[in-house]
Order: C-alpha cells, then structure tokens, then sequence
C-alpha cells in the first residue's frame, strides 16, 4: 500500500506556486528614506508598519519594516527568495543601512498546486474524513486538514487540489502521501479522463 501512495505522489506533479519566507536582518531601515530612493515601493504608515518593495525578477513584494525584519512573498523557489533578498540588501546599502552577515531566511509557507488522476466525490469525502469543510452552496472546493504533517488541502471534484501550510518540499510531499493514503478507499476506480 505504501509503494502505491508513493508512485501516486511521484505522478502527482506538485508545482510550487508562492513561498512566504521571513528574515532579520538585524539593523534599523529608514523607510521614509527608502521609499524615496525607490520607484518600486509603496508605503502609508497610517494603515500599515511596513513598506511593500516589489521585485521585478523574480517577480515577487517584500514586506520591509523598520526593525529590519524582512516577508517575502511570491518567488517559487528557495534560491528566488535569496536572489531577491539579495536584492533588498543591495538596495538598502545605496542609502546608507550597513547589513552585516548573512540573513538566516525561514520558510513559513509553501503553497503548491497539483491534480491527482480520480475524480473526487466531496460529499463522500467530507462524510469519511475528520477535519473537513465543504460548503458547496459557498465555494466549490473542500478544505481538508491534516495534523501530521500540518497542512491544509483544498480539493476539488475533478481531481484538482492545491496544498498550503507545509515549509519544504519533503512536508509537501509527505503531506501529499497521507492525503493520498486517506482518500485511496474514497477514490477506487473513478479514475479521472484526460
């Protein structure tokens, strides 16, 4: 049963669609000063602490704020979430913040996109599993949440589902084994037409 589940997740092409990474960079930033010396930014106080700092490639917005801590979002890669780290530290040493270091980046969310080759009865699934919301009339998706490892799926009828809450690909693909165990019973020969 195990080496089902694995060849069903190895078939099962989970494709990272945004990382949320967080990082200190353990200095004061000027985001008065930063805002003027950069096109890219926008930045209101009265409705919010930080500055939002957009990359152009790899396209993704940083949450900067003034104590130095750094929120990454929309890079699909860990390497994207350095290449654009680097990127701030380089626009913050043109006025004058010194980083020293390297900044330790701590991955707080990966949300990832995939299908499984079964159609899926929701109403089944929601009767069979713990830990499920399914309101048809509201939204066309059941949200299912695991505990171990902690990640939340939302699943569709036709198969397709995307999958938020894991921090590496090794909780993601864990996460995707134990949905698949869970819902194997549920999903016996309603295999899914290409």
């Amino acid at each position: 049963m195990i080496e089902a589940e694995e060849k069903m997740v190895n078939k099962t092409k989970l494709k990272i669609q945004n990382i949320v990474a967080t990082t200190s960079l353990n200095t004061k930033v000027p985001l008065v000063k930063l805002m003027r010396s950069q096109s890219n930014t926008e930045y209101n106080p009265e409705q919010f602490p930080g500055l939002v700092l957009r990359i152009k490639k790899p396209k993704s917005a940083v949450l900067v704020f003034s104590s130095g801590n750094l929120v990454c979002t929309g890079t699909k890669s860990i390497v994207q979430v350095k290449e654009v780290i680097v990127q701030v530290i380089k626009q913050l040493r043109k006025i004058g913040v010194k980083v020293k270091g390297k900044p330790k980046i701590n991955v707080q969310n990966i949300v990832a996109s995939g299908a499984i080759k079964y159609m899926l009865n929701l109403n089944e699934i929601t009767l069979s599993l713990e830990n499920t919301e399914y309101e048809p009339e509201q939204f066309p998706g059941l949200v299912y949440k695991l505990d171990e490892p902690n990640a939340t799926f939302l699943l569709f009828s036709n198969g397709k589902l995307v999958c938020t809450g894991t921090k590496n690909r090794r909780q993601l693909d864990e996460a995707m084994k134990q949905l698949l165990k869970n819902i194997r019973p549920l999903v016996v020969g309603r295999r899914r037409k290409k």
